[in-house]
């Protein structure tokens, strides 16, 4: 179930003994807490922070750090106990991301619009030319992909 951001979560009190999620953007922790049943579970992959920055600034160039601050584990974790979670495991890793051709960028930024909001490969044609070089002068362009595991529950 998707539900538009800001609003509620369509059910009642201390619902649900696990409430799951796959890279939210701005988890609602007060509402995650409200629908969890006392010791219920919020189990989670969260995106890190600076994933895939790497390849964000080689198309827009250096990004402002406050950017990545709202995907720090530590001031999510922070918030979720806030809101009256229990931190039960926070694990974050940054993982290896390689691009053997020029393709394969392009269809990266194609699903994955948020990393360059404005791209088209009529508007980036000199990066990725640029990028192609490296690629096939290096035999990869490397960037990191950033998950972070969130395993928290309600307090009783």
């Amino acid at each position: 179930m998707s539900v538009e951001q800001g609003r509620p979560l369509p059910f009642g009190d201390a619902s649900f003994e696990l409430v799951s999620s796959r890279h939210p953007v701005s988890p609602d922790w007060a509402e995650i807490a409200r629908v969890l049943t006392p010791d219920g579970t919020y189990f989670a992959q969260h995106v890190g922070p600076e994933s895939a920055s790497e390849l964000i600034e080689w198309f827009l160039g250096p990004q402002p750090r406050e950017q990545q601050l709202g995907r720090d584990p530590e001031r999510e974790a922070s918030a979720a106990r806030a809101a009256g979670l229990r931190i039960v495991e926070l694990r974050t890793a940054r993982c290896r991301m390689q691009f053997f051709d020029i393709g394969a960028v392009v269809y990266i930024l194609r699903k994955g619009v948020w990393w360059v909001p404005d791209f088209t490969v009529e508007r980036y044609a000199d990066r990725l030319e640029q990028l192609d070089a490296c690629i096939r002068a290096q035999g990869a362009f490397v960037t990191h992909s950033t998950r972070t595991l969130f395993e928290a529950t309600r307090r009783p």
